[in-house]
């Protein structure tokens, strides 16, 4: 996978994947990710950060916007986001609140 590139990968299996699991393939890859929430229709403005994301969603679901790279795109349980560094984002959670597993890749 391209450092450089936003990813999106939707979960492809029927059951729900657990925290267990999800940090289970965070360590695999190195990566020690921190569990956070967020409320019903919680909005994050634009940013841009030095480093990159990657995120799991647990339960719920948030949308994530690139104003200026791409399409926005809405995770639910399982799926994960891989943003680099410097993409500019902005976010909206979902009716039924999120709960996220993110960990930091320095690039």
């Amino acid at each position: 996978m391209n450092a450089n590139v936003i990813h999106v990968q939707k979960w492809p299996y029927t059951t729900i994947p657990n925290e267990e699991a999800l940090r289970s393939i965070l360590a695999a890859e190195e990566l020690e990710p921190e569990l956070w929430t967020a409320e019903p229709g919680d909005v994050y403005h634009a940013q841009t950060l030095d480093y990159g994301r990657v995120i799991y969603v647990l339960q719920g679901s948030i949308t994530f916007g690139f104003p200026i790279e791409a399409e926005p795109t809405t995770l639910h349980a399982g799926d994960r986001l891989d943003l680099p560094a410097g993409v500019p984002h902005n976010a909206a959670v979902g009716f039924d609140g999120v709960t996220c597993l993110e960990a930091h890749r320095e690039q």
